[in-house]
């Protein structure tokens, strides 16, 4: 059997495309300068009209947002400066209206230091939440210095354990200190999460996007982790918390519950490599999850000491990527979360095209044609529709909010580095830092982007007066217009665009990504450009005789053999 004979299994989650909202960026309705449920909801036909099928909210729970909603004190209410249960309420009442569907983001590797889970684990040894949590008893040096239980570091900085002077024990949290991790050995911690799905669920939400879930079974030795960066005092223990020994264990319980309400799950998977594990996780039969996210594409350019250390990468490191994601999950059953940005992530066209002025909308449509034509349910998140860019150049570290970037900054200011390496730092920032996807959303010409009457509690990006909603939904050559375009032909194309196999074309160049969807006697080729300069290229025979341009962001009319491409040009053929 070929690759392009294999069973196709339909899914109504397979076919779906995903808007992503960050609530506290996308509109604010009362004045406060932070984006609130209300605010989502007078722009719902915005988002409907962009043809989406399912909003996935980042974390509207109530929260002290030491980490911008990803730590929660109760799973069961609102940030009161989000809204209320009844906004939620109003907000899955108004989609479901619209035929979309409603996804949270369902936080439960670690709360809020601030849930009464943890201030009553905190309070005593003997408190019945005691072992909700992660403790352990410190080590000791050579000279008699008190020590973290292991060497693991927190992915915001420092350690990864955090001293109780009461009760002379560390707890765990794998992010920041306010953030300690649940200890789901404990089986209540799980039937708690499980209670905590199903109050969403019959409320009416319609699945979840799970924050890290691969970290919720550890090594219960939690030995030390190797060293890799030795000039780091606390090293990464992702070989210990990132795929643990009960993992797929605690999944098919939250699968059960997923597939009693056939609900959408999507978990993020980082630091998690072996393919094996991760089809048990996707493949079809298997009843965990529907599909993750990986992190390989977004991790291209982290450098040899990480994300804020440079690293330019080929073509053909992407291609490799995509095809090796594309061709596993299609001959083993699986599917893909297929994105460029998110909340965590910078803007695409800034970082793997172009956002300078004469590029900036024909890069951004090329990158939808790559994203949109793929094998997977694809995502796109705020202001991607409409070409949005990373934040200025001119920046200086005062206008950036976001934890990770500014400690990461701060820690290696407060350890002497000179200027010069603060700079590349900063620069880094620039490109890769997660403040890049949150600036406010940029709706109009008006003061604050018509996202706030006052000033919002980001800075919004100095294009706004170009570069905005309303400048776009009614432009037909718009980058909003042309995700329009690539969603009503994977619905049109359903079986090709959607179903149909992954073949990667022309492998090698190091210009020009091209790819095959082929379903049956259908089969469709797309072509995108990466390079700001014309390049020739030879297309298929095949599709040169018989091929129907169904998208272009250059008006190609017609297709030759033998073609110029002009910069980031793209197109989608079909026979």
């Amino acid at each position: 059997m070929t690759i392009t004979e294999l069973p196709v299994h339909r899914a109504w989650w397979k076919e779906s495309n995903v808007y992503q909202i960050y609530p506290a960026s996308f509109k604010d309705s009362n004045g406060d300068g932070i984006g609130d449920i209300p605010g989502i909801i007078s722009e719902l036909d915005y988002i409907a009209g962009l043809g989406v099928d399912i909003v996935w909210l980042c974390p509207c729970f109530k929260s002290p947002q030491v980490d911008m909603g990803y730590d929660i004190s109760d799973y069961k209410d609102i940030y009161e400066k989000y809204g209320t249960l009844s906004d939620i309420d109003d907000l899955i009442s108004g989609l479901h209206k619209r035929g979309l569907k409603f996804v949270m983001d369902l936080v439960v590797n670690h709360s809020s230091d601030q849930h009464p889970w943890f201030q009553s684990s905190i309070s005593s040894k003997d408190s019945p939440y005691r072992d909700w949590y992660m403790w352990k008893k410190p080590r000791y040096a050579a000279d008699g210095s008190r020590q973290p239980p292991n060497n693991w570091s927190s992915a915001f900085g420092g350690s990864a354990w955090e001293y109780d002077a009461n009760s002379d024990e560390y707890y765990l949290h794998l992010f920041a200190k306010e953030q300690p991790d649940l200890n789901w050995e404990n089986p209540k911690v799980r039937e708690a999460v499980h209670d905590i799905m199903r109050f969403w669920l019959d409320r009416g939400v319609d699945g979840f996007r799970m924050d890290v879930i691969n970290f919720i079974s550890k090594d219960p030795a939690m030995p030390d982790a190797p060293i890799t960066i030795p000039t780091n005092k606390y090293q990464s223990g992702a070989k210990f918390f990132a795929n643990g020994p009960r993992l797929h264990e605690y999944l098919q319980d939250l699968g059960k519950i997923l597939k009693e309400y056939n609900a959408f799950s999507v978990g993020e998977m980082p630091l998690v490599f072996d393919l094996n594990e991760i089809i048990k996780v996707v493949g079809f039969d298997r009843n965990e999850l529907n599909m993750i996210f990986h992190f390989e594409i977004v991790n291209m350019d982290h450098g040899p000491t990480g994300k804020y250390s440079p690293h330019s990468w080929p073509l053909t490191e992407l291609k490799k990527i995509v095809n090796k994601w594309e061709t596993f999950m299609q001959t083993n059953d699986g599917w893909n979360a297929v994105y460029l940005e998110n909340h965590d992530q910078a803007r695409s066209v800034s970082r793997f095209a172009s956002d300078a002025p004469k590029f900036r909308k024909i890069a951004a449509q090329m990158l939808a044609t790559f994203l949109g034509f793929q094998c997977g349910t694809i995502f796109v998140y705020q202001g991607q529709e409409l070409g949005l860019a990373n934040v200025p150049k001119t920046w200086g570290v005062d206008k950036y909010r976001d934890l990770e970037s500014l400690n990461h900054y701060e820690e290696k200011a407060a350890a002497g580095e000179p200027k010069d390496v603060l700079d590349r730092i900063l620069s880094e920032m620039q490109k890769k830092a997660r403040d890049n996807a949150r600036t406010p959303m940029q709706w109009d010409t008006t003061a604050n982007s018509g996202f706030s009457s006052v000033t919002p509690w980001m800075d919004v990006n100095e294009d706004y007066k170009e570069w905005n909603a309303k400048a776009q939904v009614n432009d037909t050559s718009s980058v909003y217009a042309y995700w329009q375009s690539v969603f009503r032909l994977r619905r049109e194309f359903k079986d090709v665009m959607v179903y149909g196999t992954f073949i990667l074309v022309d492998d090698l160049n190091e210009s020009v990504f091209a790819y095959k969807r082929v379903y049956g006697s259908s089969e469709a080729l797309v072509v995108t450009s990466f390079k700001d300069t014309e390049i020739k290229w030879t297309v298929p025979k095949d599709y040169v005789e018989t091929g129907k341009i169904l998208l272009t962001n250059y008006d190609r009319s017609d297709i030759a053999e033998e073609i110029v491409l002009q910069p980031f040009e793209a197109f989608v053929l079909l026979i």
